[in-house]
């Protein structure tokens, strides 16, 4: 943790802080490089290949993006987000990548510490979040290039690390390490408090009394606990924006069926590591079974795959659902997830093995897990089917933990009366500032904004930005 964050944990001053951001994944990172003063130029000799956005972006010439009305430049702009100021920073970043094309951004950034606000920056992990828990030898699902976090390419950095890219697409290890390497790279250290716990977000309007008795804004208090070797040293800071940035990895996703809770089911990739680097799992054990039909599930065959360890994958859906996103990849840009959907549609329980060591069983139902390592299951006929297993990975995908706020956060979500979804039900923002439509001073990100991607997370960092700086200026002094 660095010095600047220990101040800001240990102080027991009245005055709140400007933000604090919850989370130090790629939307935190962003963020915090935006509040700490770099600010977006466009290029005085740049021509974006977009004629109408280029138009936009000469009507206002020296004015930097923070201070344009990002609704207007984002206005037309189509592509691979619903959110429209996440395509306007994209295409300012990486003007053409949709067509195959490498144009360099049209931005330039200039550091103005003058414009910079003053934020802390929580996470469990080290800066990066969640890519610190991801077996480091996976590749990436979007290109490297898409990776990246503002003026520092992820190509240009591998080439100084004397890394390479692997079919235009980097491993979780090396993102990690370039999240890590840019906070240090861009001075944003301390504005980072590592191992930092949540635990409640609460907030109410200033004391009448208080010196903030003509602004009307609400307060927040962020309290927790930092977790360190001597133990847990609580903390509890107020800050006047609070931006919720905690991704979606925190809390897998269950079947809820009998006997989840047995000690060989787990809802992570890592315990297949841990059991296989220490010789628990062979090619000689029972098949380890394998649930669902996303990309976790798919790394998870991969892994045990490479390892010769035998693998029973079962799931749900038919395997040409359109809906799979195993149909929605090129195959050319992601061979080895093509490879895999390959073995689940040509290999049942009941068939001879074209891939040895791998049997699928698509559109079947898991019943039950039983103490003595057995599965039990229904397939589509309704016929019981039980398989001795030696470790069973449940990977149906993750909800975000948003324990830490009132009603775990179910009343920011656009369906109040729906389980709260990253991908289905996100928190409701405004698409222009991404501050909470329901509680002023609360702002959400990411995945929790419905931005799955860390090409276009960034855009929501933007917003968020934008949004900060203005209040700053309209604050009375």
């Amino acid at each position: 943790m660095s010095s600047s964050g220990k101040d800001h944990l240990g102080a027991s001053s009245s005055e709140p802080l400007p933000v604090i951001i919850v989370g130090n994944g790629p939307s935190g990172i962003c963020l915090s490089y935006l509040l700490s003063g770099y600010t977006p130029y466009v290029k005085p000799d740049a021509v974006h290949p977009h004629p109408l956005l280029q138009r936009k972006l000469t009507e206002a010439p020296g004015v930097s993006i923070l201070d344009q009305d990002l609704d207007y430049l984002s206005e037309g702009l189509e592509g691979r987000s619903q959110s429209p100021v996440a395509l306007l920073f994209d295409a300012l970043l990486r003007p053409d990548t949709d067509f195959g094309g490498n144009m360099k951004s049209v931005l330039t950034w200039k550091h103005q510490k003058e414009h910079a606000i003053p934020h802390v920056v929580l996470g469990r992990n080290l800066p990066g979040g969640a890519w610190h828990s991801i077996e480091g030898s996976m590749v990436t699902l979007s290109q490297g290039q898409w990776m990246g976090l503002p003026d520092l390419e992820v190509k240009d950095w591998m080439q100084k690390k004397r890394r390479g890219l692997r079919n235009s697409r980097a491993t979780a290890g090396d993102i990690a390490h370039y999240y890590r390497d840019y906070v240090v790279k861009k001075g944003l250290g301390h504005n980072f408090v590592s191992g930092a716990v949540v635990t409640a977000v609460e907030w109410g309007t200033p004391n009448p009394n208080s010196c903030r008795a003509q602004d009307s804004s609400p307060l927040f208090q962020v309290s927790g606990f930092l977790s360190r070797d001597q133990g847990r040293q609580p903390f509890s800071l107020w800050a006047r924006n609070v931006v919720l940035a905690t991704g979606t990895f925190d809390s897998p996703a269950r079947l809820g069926i009998p006997g989840e809770a047995l000690p060989f089911i787990h809802h992570e990739l890592s315990a297949l590591e841990a059991a296989t680097r220490v010789g628990a799992l062979t090619p000689a054990s029972d098949p380890v079974l394998i649930i669902g039909a996303g990309l976790s599930a798919a790394d998870a065959v991969l892994y045990a795959r490479h390892y010769n360890i035998p693998v029973i994958h079962a799931f749900r859906r038919a395997v040409d659902d359109p809906g799979l996103v195993f149909n929605q990849l090129p195959k050319m840009l992601y061979p080895e997830y093509h490879k895999v959907h390959q073995m689940m549609r040509e290999q049942s329980i009941l068939s001879p093995s074209p891939y040895e060591g791998y049997r699928s069983l698509p559109g079947h139902r898991l019943l039950c897990f039983k103490e003595d390592c057995q599965a039990v299951f229904q397939d589509l006929k309704g016929v019981e089917k039980v398989f001795e297993v030696s470790l069973v990975l449940v990977l149906i995908g993750s909800h975000p933990d948003l324990s830490f706020l009132p009603g775990a956060g179910a009343d920011f979500a656009v369906d109040p009366d729906q389980p709260l979804s990253t991908k289905r039900n996100p928190i409701d923002v405004d698409p222009f500032t991404y501050q909470s439509t329901r509680q002023e001073g609360l702002y959400a990100m990411g995945p929790l904004a419905g931005d799955n991607f860390v090409r276009f997370v960034q855009g929501g960092a933007l917003a968020v930005a934008s949004s900060l700086l203005r209040k700053e200026t309209r604050k009375p002094p």
